[in-house]
């Protein structure tokens, strides 16, 4: 067996359903109110119909034998998506050397790792810190150090890439970055992300942007800064030692149709190819087809975002009276500073209200002597309207009696 299996820790579900069971155990059964969750970031907005009637009219394409390297026509309509969502020149993105169809970011963000890290020497994985654990598990499992970065609120929950020491950068061969970030929803500046290029280039590491929130925000006229779009503002053309990750679960209510790609530095895209060659992930033929139709379109995204706007509004405003909450720059969580312990909120919340939130240390490490996830928990308003309005009042009646 491999030893490195060893070194992961349990899922953070896993962790929530034993703290569950603990408020139980303890306090009986939850009150009777019909069950609410917020744990997972699972989108439960209706997937595009028109997507959906395309996967069912392609059916026949089952038949097939994917391309790892998919359709020239998916990867037009994402080079196209792309151009236009980040504002890049035309023809910026060679749809044949710079983009990979993957099948949902999840397995790309992972296996990424195992084909980059030069395990002969001694590396590091660097990553946010609260963090998505399959960063963690990706460190382990390519044989590299994962080294966590703190994102914390008295820097807006920013990394701050001028406090790691030097010697971190010169073993650094791989640097995720979450934007916005999942879980605290902030955005990095076209500004930051410029530096980290610079920094890439000057100790040559790869940045892997995982960006799969990019498409739900608040300001219409102020979308979130991509990767690419930093290194085209910088003047590196060809996305050197740049990595993006778009997927279509969230922006278009599609996570079971498992829809993503990796695009940018064409050196890495073609080693990534030959690895995904052997690791047996291509796309299935009629999601290639429904794809390109997800990303030809924007009136759905739109819509999408509209409904998250109108939730964000209503939970904020019932909130606000009995604690401190801010909106995030983007995406669907809400990073919750509670006024007791995490793990506590969330076992009493879910044994007093039936509400579950996941407590924000089950997403985060120690380093430099603190856990920047405790006292957080993450609340994904991926629910219907009505059941994140009656959630939002079951908190504030929590909260009130902690009070």
């Amino acid at each position: 067996m491999n030893p490195d299996l060893k070194k992961l820790q349990p899922y953070p579900f896993e962790k929530l359903k034993a703290l569950k069971a603990q408020g139980l155990s303890e306090t009986g059964k939850p009150a009777v109110k019909g069950h609410i969750a917020l744990s997972i970031g699972e989108p439960k907005h209706e997937s595009p119909k028109f997507v959906l009637d395309s996967i069912k009219e392609n059916l026949d394409q089952i038949s097939l034998y994917p391309m790892t390297k998919g359709g020239i026509e998916l990867r037009t309509a994402i080079a196209n998506w792309l151009t236009r969502r980040f504002k890049l020149s035309d023809k910026s993105i060679d749809p044949e050397q710079q983009i990979l169809p993957v099948t949902g970011t999840r397995e790309a963000l992972f296996s990424f790792a195992q084909c980059f890290i030069d395990r002969s020497d001694d590396a590091v994985i660097m990553m946010p810190n609260p963090f998505y654990q399959i960063y963690e598990g990706a460190a382990f499992l390519s044989g590299a150090e994962p080294y966590f970065y703190n994102t914390v609120k008295q820097n807006n929950y920013l990394p701050d890439f001028d406090a790691i020491n030097e010697s971190v950068w010169r073993r650094c061969q791989i640097i995720y970055i979450c934007t916005p970030g999942n879980p605290t929803g902030s955005v990095i500046s076209k500004q930051q992300l410029i530096k980290l290029i610079a920094l890439a280039k000057k100790y040559d590491f790869i940045i892997a942007s995982d960006e799969c929130y990019s498409e739900i925000y608040f300001d219409s006229n102020n979308p979130p800064t991509g990767l690419l779009q930093a290194a085209a503002a910088c003047g590196n053309d060809s996305f050197e030692n740049c990595m993006v990750f778009h997927s279509l679960s969230k922006r278009s209510n599609l996570p079971g149709m498992r829809s993503g790609f990796v695009a940018g530095d064409a050196k890495l895209i073609k080693s990534y190819l030959l690895y995904r060659t052997y690791h047996g992930c291509a796309m299935p033929p009629v999601h290639q087809v429904a794809s390109i139709e997800a990303w030809n379109d924007e009136s759905h995204v739109e819509q999408n975002r509209d409904l998250y706007i109108k939730k964000f509004d209503a939970v904020i405003d019932i909130l606000r009276p009995v604690i401190n909450v801010r909106q995030p720059d983007a995406g669907f969580y809400l990073w919750l500073n509670t006024p007791v312990d995490d793990e506590t909120f969330a076992r009493d919340l879910y044994a007093q209200q039936n509400v579950t939130v996941l407590p924000g240390s089950y997403l985060s490490r120690e380093s430099d002597g603190i856990n920047p996830g405790k006292d957080h928990v993450r609340m994904a308003l991926v629910a219907p309207f009505d059941e994140c309005v009656t959630a939002a009042k079951r908190i504030k009646e929590y909260i009130q009696t902690l009070n």
